[in-house]
């Protein structure tokens, strides 16, 4: 995908230089070319760093899930634990 978008930079950069006929032009054009690839760089770094930062984020809602799940296992537990003790208490 980089490649492809490079090479089309490439091609614009040469389009662009073919119908200059000078070379401040010219070099315009190369600088032009140069800075989005450094854009789209930027940008595939930034998104990398997302993609990185939500699966970090996926992992510890799902620790947290997990906890939360093995906490209400412990409350139903004691509440049956309670409700046990409350009935044997009445027997009495």
């Amino acid at each position: 995908m980089r490649k492809l978008m490079i090479a089309g930079f490439a091609m614009a950069t040469a389009l662009t230089a073919g119908c200059a006929s000078n070379q401040a032009a010219i070099d315009e054009a190369n600088a032009t070319a140069t800075s989005a690839e450094q854009t789209a760089e930027n940008a595939l770094n930034t998104a990398n760093s997302a993609a990185s930062d939500a699966r970090t984020a996926q992992q510890t809602a799902e620790e947290a899930l997990a906890a939360a799940r093995a906490a209400q296992q412990a409350a139903d537990e004691a509440n049956e634990r309670a409700k046990r003790m409350l009935e044997s208490a009445s027997q009495k």
